[in-house]
């Protein structure tokens, strides 16, 4: 600890960060389990017991949220996850430096613009009267104007499709960061063996990041409930509500909006439950399948 110091004063600032603003607001977590009022103290609330979580389970919402949720979620999971890490292989295999950087940069600007810039852009051309209609028409595939976001069975491409054009390039920075510690021995040997580009990546490159790649599977697993808020927030409106309807958004909308934090403070309560138990889950399967988990 003396010798160390330094390093301990660092780490101890974190944890008194952390502790200050992930430990002690759980302590509010206890409305969920009261009729809490802002006219009244939190330990002057009276308590209703589950009374909360039984109205979501019952409210007419609740399946729409929950297929809303899982069904943007899962999908960019089995879409999303996959692709930084066969977009972290093929730059790998680039040999031009300058190009390299070059598609590097592209790829990482979007995730540098928030929502608000990316939603404003996205509603533009996504219009009746914007550029994607330009050319698909251009190109012959419709002869009718369409307002994507007008249409709830678009939302959920729309939502995937541009989440993977904001952070496939961020993504894949931890992955080739893993590819990069790969020794060249390994490849050396394999090239001597006969094997091709191909045969590198999927003998050499994967099993070498495969500890990598299953510790930020079991994350992925434990955030599936997570819709990206400010994402959703910007692109739906009143025409493609039920579609866009996740939990994120119905917890603001019934805890901001209409003022009912116990209620609110309940539903994301139960999703934290949910979430954890899934992490629980996918860590105890990688580690019986892989021997890597998180713990």
């Amino acid at each position: 600890m003396i010798s160390q110091r330094q390093l301990q004063i660092m780490a101890i600032l974190g944890v008194i960060w952390m502790f200050i603003f992930n430990y002690v607001p759980m302590y509010g977590l206890i409305i969920s389990f009261k009729e809490y009022s802002v006219v009244k103290s939190i330990s002057e609330a009276p308590w209703v017991g589950l009374m909360h979580f039984r109205e979501f389970i019952q409210d007419d919402n609740f399946w729409i949220v929950i297929k809303n949720t899982l069904g943007i979620s899962l999908i960019k999971l089995i879409i999303g996850f996959p692709l930084p890490i066969i977009f972290a292989l093929l730059m790998n295999e680039l040999t031009s430096l300058k190009f390299k950087k070059a598609v590097q940069t592209i790829t990482y600007l979007p995730h540098f613009l928030s929502w608000v810039v990316l939603g404003g852009i996205l509603t533009t051309w996504l219009a009746d009267v914007g550029i994607i209609n330009d050319i698909l028409i251009g190109l012959g595939l419709t002869n009718e104007r369409l307002n994507f976001l007008a249409e709830p069975d678009y939302f959920w491409a729309i939502v995937i499709i541009s989440d993977l054009w904001k952070e496939l390039g961020w993504s894949a920075i931890i992955y080739l960061a893993a590819i990069a510690g790969v020794s060249p021995e390994l490849y050396e040997a394999s090239t001597i063996d006969g094997a091709n580009k191909f045969q590198r990546m999927w003998h050499v490159t994967l099993p070498s990041i495969r500890p990598t790649i299953t510790i930020l599977f079991i994350l992925a697993v434990g955030g599936v409930l997570n819709n990206n808020f400010d994402q959703i927030l910007v692109l739906r409106n009143a025409l493609n509500e039920s579609a866009s309807n996740v939990i994120d958004i119905y917890v603001y909308q019934v805890g901001i909006q209409n003022a009912r934090y116990s209620y609110a403070t309940a539903v994301g309560l139960l999703k934290s439950i949910i979430a954890f138990i899934l992490l629980l889950s996918a860590n105890k399967i990688t580690k019986k399948l892989d021997g890597t988990s998180l713990f």
